[in-house]
């Protein structure tokens, strides 16, 4: 072999080594993010494929948008359409595992082959910034008043939304059962109805109200982590507000029933490999998701945990039997 010929193997070697050796067995991924565009497993999804790609891990990565039944459509589509397929993954979360309780899914999460989980984030309670609810306290008051005059906008029924909801509720002695909640699909279409004012108060997780708070569209009210926000300082947390309430809502990423180990393995190195990059990092601290990184076995044990706990509360709140 001459000089020149091994030169130009060598150059066409070192031009593939982005991508990796386990990346290199995946050259296109589809995303799937199981509810409507503007929420945040779209978010999710879009955030890791800009990362995927911009890292070359992944040379093409696509986001599918499949909506409804907070999450357990989407599921169902990728459990019983993907089974086997190393290119597909699902993005999910807390909310899809309330999702699966309360709409008494045919297909769950023990079906899917989990990857990693990704992000947390804390709910925020929102009102349109012309409503007369000026704080936490005075939301508490109407809801005494007569909770069904108080309409929540949120996400799914039965998700971290629907839940927070309701031991809101029961942190302040209204029954959770008649919390006046109007489920949506998408963080957008959420969004929309609050600053229509065609609902009382809005709740989700806090970086979909963010943008909107900024532009004087929105007033936070509340959010439901334990200690203020660093990035959020001047928004009380709940249980300072008098409601003895914390939650986060996770969002996690899955691969396709019946992968093999070694398809398995490759995926989950070029998730561990996404998450460590600084463009993930920086999207983290942009959106104000907490790094929650979570794979393998110790996933699946604190995924069966949560499960289990989910359950507990929506019975506990009546969203469950």
């Amino acid at each position: 072999m001459n000089h020149m010929f091994r030169g130009a193997l060598l150059a066409a070697a070192l031009a593939a080594a982005p991508f990796g050796a386990a990346s290199a067995q995946v050259s296109d991924l589809k995303i799937i993010a199981p509810a409507a565009p503007g929420g945040g497993w779209d978010q999710t999804a879009r955030a890791l494929q800009q990362v995927l790609q911009s890292e070359k891990l992944v040379p093409n990565v696509q986001v599918m948008n499949v909506p409804g039944a907070g999450g357990t459509i989407g599921l169902a589509q990728f459990v019983n359409g993907s089974k086997g397929d190393p290119n597909v993954l699902l993005v999910g979360g807390y909310v899809m595992v309330g999702a699966i309780i309360t709409n008494k899914s045919p297909v769950n999460l023990s079906q899917v082959t989990p990857i990693a989980r990704l992000t947390g984030e804390y709910e925020a309670i929102a009102v349109p910034a012309n409503s007369p609810l000026k704080s936490m306290a005075d939301l508490v008051a109407a809801l005494k008043a007569d909770p069904q005059k108080v309409s929540w906008a949120g996400g799914s029924a039965g998700g971290t939304d629907h839940i927070a909801a309701g031991l809101i509720a029961k942190a302040v002695g209204v029954d959770p059962t008649k919390v006046n909640y109007i489920a949506f699909s998408g963080g957008g279409e959420s969004l929309a109805s609050i600053l229509g004012g065609k609902v009382t108060v809005g709740i989700s997780s806090l970086s979909e109200f963010d943008a909107q708070a900024k532009a004087g569209k929105l007033r936070i009210l509340a959010v439901s982590s334990g200690q203020r926000l660093p990035d959020a300082k001047d928004i009380p947390t709940l249980k300072e507000s008098g409601v003895d309430v914390e939650i986060q809502n996770w969002r996690s990423i899955s691969a396709a029933p019946g992968i093999t180990p070694e398809q398995k393995k490759a995926l989950s190195d070029i998730i561990a490999k996404a998450v460590e990059s600084k463009a993930w990092k920086d999207l983290l601290a942009q959106k104000g998701w907490v790094n929650t990184y979570l794979a393998g076995p110790e996933f699946e044990a604190q995924l069966n945990k949560d499960i289990t706990a989910t359950q507990a509360i929506l019975k506990d709140v009546g969203l469950a039997n």
